[in-house]
């Protein structure tokens, strides 16, 4: 699994992430089956991990693979421009026009994609074309249900930037759109389709942790760019950037280039470290899971460090209640985030067990495996001698010495060196959908309860309280 969510660069009706990519290339298109032979070292005297590459199951031959699928790409910032190139390693996809309302990166776009190919300010153009099949929605969040709900409504099939939406009620739109339409609506939390979290989950299912009582993600970073501090180019005007267009349903301002290339610091078009970063830890811990989500958020943190004039916070942490359902057990989550960690950064998803853990990190997957003894141990020492022999025969008879094996305490999977990471997987699953109608990984439900959570987290943070979600219906509670 392939670092994910690199710390981003400016983005305008366009997210983060810059691909340091320099040209459109010929790439291998397909992954194939490669099911590569497990590599096993054998535990050692001392307990060293027992450790297996992860076998690549999903065979990505479509019966439809050499169907051509046309996409347009609606903001051509980091993510856009690496969402499009990752797309582009796809069999059968080709792209045909660009959209931003920064000049500059639709010079950009055609530098890397070639002088024929359309580009405009106005996405709406691109939604009119017949030979447009699906869009790449990696706007700014505040842009995120509008511009999908349109695009369905025009016919496009859409793979949409995180977090699905702003606000809650934007997601209640993007599922009523998707449902309408018909039209193939995926979520980028590539998270969703990473053959780690698949792991994962087959190991919670077969029991290999006992049951879940606990889980804690961690997101930390320690750079400019991590703290989304991007770079403004040297021409950003009001000339080169369509400023009002920008705004949209945000409210009326002057032209600000902060606001423009740094909008992830702002609530009026952002949704902080909750909708950045938590989203896909929730959406790793409801894949793995089946989990429809909590049903309370507390959340605190502030502004440490990076003090720019941002309204969100650097550093973030929250609470989530989990019921018990059919899926699971009840279970805490924990989540932190913190943009000035001089530690250097960490990143992990932890679920924890009664019989053991699994860890997850950027490209392992570790299971420890701590299995309760059926005997329970004595504290006998304060006994007299006659109590003591008579508890040590009890005990002995409650539970008489048997020999059992014993497997390795900890065991380390890792993906395979031909893997392509989760993001590709994520555009051959989004393909695969709208190919051959194939279900979605992630569509606007599942989207809508990944970051409903994090708006209630967000919403506690402000007021101080405890915020209950209905992970069901997905509705804001009260505050308490």
């Amino acid at each position: 699994m392939t670092k994910r969510d690199q710390p981003p660069v400016s983005p305008t009706y366009s997210s983060d992430a810059s691909p340091g990519s320099a040209s459109r290339r010929s790439f291998l298109k397909t992954l194939g089956v490669a099911a590569t032979t497990p590599v096993a070292l054998a535990e050692s005297a001392k307990g060293a991990p027992t450790t297996q590459y992860l076998n690549l199951v999903k065979n990505h031959a479509s019966s439809s693979a050499n169907s051509k699928v046309r996409m347009a790409l609606i903001g051509t910032g980091g993510m856009g421009i690496g969402d499009m190139q990752t797309a582009l390693q796809v069999d059968g996809v080709e792209m045909v026009a660009a959209c931003d309302l920064y000049d500059g990166r639709l010079r950009r776009a055609k530098e890397l994609w070639g002088d024929g190919l359309t580009v405009t300010r106005d996405y709406r153009t691109l939604l009119d074309r017949t030979d447009i099949d699906a869009v790449i929605n990696a706007t700014t969040d505040h842009w995120h249900e509008k511009i999908s709900s349109d695009a369905m409504r025009k016919g496009k099939h859409v793979y949409c930037e995180k977090p699905m939406v702003q606000k809650v009620d934007d997601g209640h739109t993007l599922i009523k759109v998707s449902n309408e339409t018909g039209k193939v609506f995926q979520v980028g939390s590539q998270f969703a389709s990473s053959i780690i979290i698949a792991k994962a989950k087959e190991l919670l299912k077969a029991g290999d942790i006992g049951e879940l009582v606990f889980a804690e993600a961690i997101y930390d970073r320690h750079s400019a760019m991590g703290a989304w501090q991007y770079s403004i180019p040297p021409d950003a005007s009001p000339q080169t950037v369509d400023w009002d267009t920008y705004l949209g349903s945000a409210p009326k301002r002057s032209w600000d280039p902060l606001r423009f290339f740094r909008w992830r610091n702002y609530q009026d078009y952002g949704t902080g470290i909750a909708g950045d970063l938590y989203v896909h830890l929730l959406t790793t811990l409801h894949t793995i899971t089946g989990s429809l989500g909590p049903n309370r958020v507390y959340s605190s943190g502030g502004t440490r460090y990076w003090k720019d004039g941002r309204d969100v916070p650097d550093i973030q942490l929250s609470v989530y209640d989990y019921p018990k359902t059919a899926e699971h057990p009840e279970f805490n989550l924990t989540t932190r985030s913190n943009f000035v960690d001089g530690g250097g950064g960490n990143y992990l998803v932890r679920l924890v067990g009664t019989e053991g853990d699994l860890s997850i990190g950027w490209d392992s997957l570790t299971v420890h495996r701590n299995k309760f003894p059926k005997a329970p141990g004595m504290s006998i020492d304060n006994f007299p001698k006659d109590q003591k022999e008579l508890y040590i025969a009890q005990y002995n008879k409650l539970y008489p010495a048997i020999p059992e094996m014993e497997g390795p305490k900890e065991f380390k999977y890792s993906v395979p060196k031909d893997y392509k990471g989760d993001r590709y997987e994520h555009f051959v699953n989004f393909f695969n959908s709208v190919r051959d109608k194939k279900p979605n990984i992630e569509d606007a439900t599942f989207g809508l309860r990944a970051c409903g959570p994090t708006q209630c987290g967000n919403m506690s943070l402000l007021q101080k309280k405890v915020v209950s979600w209905d992970p069901v219906k997905m509705k804001i509670g009260n505050a308490v």
